[in-house]
């Protein structure tokens, strides 16, 4: 089976309105394309907070520049379910494509009301919610802004399109997260980052090759004028505004690891390919970590799903 597939890399937008108006244009330029699954970032709405990185005192107690910036990214963030997730459902519906979007989640109701989340949807071309994966850990400074995940969202989804799955950032440096998807045969991977740095490079390039799949790397732009006001930005950036902050990086990668799409920076790009899904079989002949490179006699993974979330979101 041949699919057709997309990885967005643009400026994020300055609020979630902006946001997800930017979204809908740029699936429907991705889906004028052909492409049936449109991938876009992490984090990329509202996006992500790269002050954590290149501005001063962010861990300070009672800093008020950094609870400000907080209170802004919480405004900004998605609620779900709420508004901005049905707009990214319409966005779908008019693509007539399959969405992987990376957004700051906002618990809208209930317990757990206030946290943040560094969360993955996974949204078909009818609107509904496939899936809905929260980071499982917030990388070092994330801690500060975001909550830990669950397991609820560790899954692939079986589509049309082949079997997708996705993790963000440095949960592509978890082991047992990865054979966690890995064991459940995705054909198509979304590995979401700030930006695809070299590093990020090679664990999305590992992640294809141990995965027998395909891997879209998904990286935003950001220039430093983007960060919220009142921050004592590094002094580099104080005097560069227009500085990339985060520089895209996106990719298309086989599953034998090699780039199928080379990695593009500093520039907005949609990076289309069509991906013929036999290929992820030809190379399982050398390498299969679910297959005959596994030994589940002797190593067992076991995923602790926690079913807390299953009925939160309504499907259209």
């Amino acid at each position: 089976m041949k699919v057709t597939v997309a990885v967005v890399q643009a400026e994020v937008a300055p609020d979630l309105d902006r946001g997800l108006e930017l979204t809908a244009q740029l699936s429907l330029e991705a889906a004028a394309k052909g492409a049936q699954l449109i991938a876009f970032p992490e984090t990329w709405l509202p996006g992500y907070p790269a002050w954590l990185d290149v501005a001063r005192d962010v861990a300070l107690w009672d800093h008020a520049p950094v609870k400000e910036a907080f209170a802004q990214m919480m405004e900004n963030s998605v609620a779900v379910p709420g508004p901005a997730l049905d707009a990214l459902r319409d966005a779908a519906h008019a693509a007539q494509a399959t969405l992987v979007v990376g957004v700051i989640e906002r618990v809208s109701a209930g317990r757990g009301q206030g946290t943040l989340y560094n969360t993955i949807l996974t949204i078909n071309a009818e609107g509904q919610v496939l899936n809905h994966h929260r980071k499982l850990v917030p990388t070092y400074t994330e801690r500060l802004v975001w909550g830990p995940g669950d397991a609820d969202g560790l899954r692939v989804v079986d589509t049309p399109l082949g079997r997708i799955g996705s993790l963000v950032c440095w949960e592509h440096w978890m082991p047992l997260a990865r054979q966690a998807l890995h064991e459940q045969a995705e054909d198509i991977h979304v590995a979401t980052w700030p930006t695809v740095k070299d590093m990020h490079q090679i664990a999305s390039r590992h992640y294809a090759f141990e995965g027998r799949c395909f891997v879209l790397a998904a990286g935003s732009l950001m220039r430093a004028s983007s960060l919220p006001e009142g921050l004592d930005l590094i002094p580099e950036l104080q005097t560069n505004p227009e500085t990339l902050v985060m520089r895209g990086g996106s990719a298309i990668i086989g599953p034998d690891g090699a780039y199928v799409v080379e990695p593009v920076y500093d520039q907005p790009a949609i990076l289309v390919a069509e991906l013929d899904l036999r290929r992820n079989l030809q190379e399982r002949m050398t390498l299969d970590v679910t297959g005959h490179y596994h030994r589940p006699e002797y190593l067992n993974l076991d995923i602790r799903h926690s079913g807390r979330r299953t009925n939160e979101l309504d499907t259209k």
